[in-house]
């Protein structure tokens, strides 16, 4: 009997997780129906930040100069003491993943305006979404998935081949596929403060962490003329002492904050959660974002986790929904995005003890230490560019390796004159790029024939000083993607169209194993 599906994906909860699942579904052309239980877009700012790794992923979906009109580019990070000595500083270099920034400022609810308005004015026939609609039940079977959701007295029914639980720290779709959130819980209750900026004081562009054992803070510019502090409560305070902005405003005070600096816009609290679920499958119904995974905010990586989450599966279900990938691919998913996770959460546990002045002066030490003779330019792991530890990769990864690295996005030529940035040349394949050679010429045939059964293409980068010699070549005008290459001694690199690099002949160029 012949199944009916209502999309080929259903999606409970259309956060930025959500949203960014549902565009990278429909940019392969795979439906998606979400269900969101707010009918409305949460009006108080939670993330603050995205870097250039997520703006690659903007770029990947089409979005990223719509983006980046309602972000500002962020200055640096700093860890100061309340006698403004400065602990730690974290200067932003150029990015090498595209845009220049590496990191972005942004006013949460403006930006998710946007991601969603993207979804409704480009795939209006791919996408649909049900605001208001709670989610009841999740039954999965050998074909797919059963979707129950209620809303105004009224039930629905929606049939999906996949779905995706993207519905928060408090998930309860993790709970119905029997899914079991580990980790701990912190007992402090911070408040966080939403400002309107009246005027600009010195270094507002910094994020800065006032690092105090009593009362630390965090204090950034947001986007759109926004600025935020978060501050914890001292233990015999609750928020039933901060009714209003008048009992928040002392707090703003003692850090040389007035009345003719901002505007209270609203004040929040929450507790921060170092967290991860079990598993981030079952079956066909997988889990993305807070769902799988809390951590504390000072990585600034909470939000950004989760739209990555969203694109690494988003791109594998639509292959594999569209024949283009075997169902296997799918076990890919939490093999390579749980490290991720977990090292943000690490990182983040770590830079939190730095605030709260919970570490020693040799920890300080070896955190700002860099460590010598690298094959790698030294950049700390808040900044680096990403790598994978796992997952569809073939060979070690570490720091003389070029396998599981993000390839550098600078600006390239084609045979035809025409420049951009690499990955428009590239387009949304697997392809091989050759140092200065065809790079099939490296290949066995049965090489070849695995990469071409993935639909790789093949492409030589020329140097700059050189002519191209055919129509699919490249030109590396910024001098970037081959001393790249040689700097780790590969030839050919194999880059996955999420960018990350699979195989090299430095370790065998044959297809990575599932």
């Amino acid at each position: 009997m012949t199944q009916q599906y209502d999309a080929d994906v259903a999606i409970v909860g259309y956060g930025p997780t959500g949203v960014i699942a549902a565009l990278t579904l429909a940019r392969y052309g795979i439906s998606a129906v979400a269900l969101e239980r707010d009918r409305a877009i949460y009006p108080r700012a939670r993330a603050v930040t995205v870097n250039d790794w997520t703006m690659r992923i903007f770029q990947d979906l089409g979005i990223d100069e719509r983006i980046d009109k309602v972000i500002d580019p962020q200055r640096a990070l700093r860890w100061m003491t309340y006698d403004r000595t400065e602990i730690m500083r974290i200067e932003h270099p150029p990015s090498t993943l595209g845009r220049t920034p590496r990191f972005y400022n942004i006013y949460q609810p403006t930006m998710e305006a946007e991601l969603r308005a993207a979804v409704r004015e480009r795939y209006d026939d791919l996408v649909t979404v049900h605001y208001g609609d709670e989610v009841t039940g999740i039954e999965q079977d050998a074909d797919g998935v059963t979707v129950t959701s209620t809303a105004d007295g009224t039930t629905r029914t929606t049939r999906a081949r996949y779905a995706i639980g993207s519905d928060g720290g408090s998930s309860a779709t993790r709970s119905r596929i029997g899914c079991t959130l580990l980790g701990d819980t912190d007992d402090v209750t911070w408040v966080v403060v939403d400002c309107h900026v009246k005027r600009w004081w010195p270094d507002r562009d910094f994020l800065t962490f006032w690092s105090d054992k009593e009362r630390p803070v965090v204090d950034i510019a947001l986007s759109a003329g926004n600025h935020r502090w978060e501050i914890p409560l001292k233990p015999d305070e609750t928020p039933a002492d901060y009714p209003t902005s008048a009992e928040i405003w002392p707090l703003l005070r003692a850090l040389g904050v007035s009345e003719d600096d901002v505007e209270i816009h609203q004040h929040a609290f929450y507790q921060h959660h170092v967290r991860m679920a079990d598993t981030f499958r079952q079956g066909r119904v997988f889990l993305a974002g807070d769902a799988a995974h809390l951590m504390p905010p000072w990585a600034g990586a909470g939000m950004q986790t989760g739209m990555r989450d969203a694109h690494n599966l988003g791109w594998k279900l639509a292959r594999v929904l569209k024949g283009e990938l075997p169902e296997a691919w799918l076990d890919t998913y939490e093999a390579e995005r749980r490290p991720s996770a977990a090292f943000y959460t690490g990182l983040a546990v770590g830079l939190g003890r730095v605030i709260k002045q919970e570490v020693s002066a040799e920890e300080q030490a070896a955190m700002n230490a860099v460590p010598e003779n690298t094959v790698t330019p030294f950049e700390p792991p808040l900044t680096r560019p990403p790598v994978l530890e796992g997952g569809w990769i073939r060979g070690e990864t570490g720091d003389a390796s070029v396998i599981g690295r993000m390839i550098p996005q600078p600006i390239t030529g084609d045979t035809a004159g025409r420049m951009a940035r690499l990955d428009e040349h590239l387009g949304h394949h697997f392809v091989l790029l050759g140092d200065d050679l065809d790079p099939a010429a490296l290949l066995t045939a049965e090489e070849k024939a695995g990469w071409d059964a993935l639909g790789a293409h093949y492409r030589a980068v020329r140097p700059k000083t050189s002519h191209t010699e055919g129509p699919d070549e490249l030109v590396d005008l910024d001098e970037v993607v081959l001393p790249w290459m040689r700097r780790y001694g590969a030839r050919v690199v194999a880059v996955r169209p999420d960018r990350f690099v699979a195989a090299a002949d430095t370790h065998g160029l044959a297809v990575p194993a599932l």
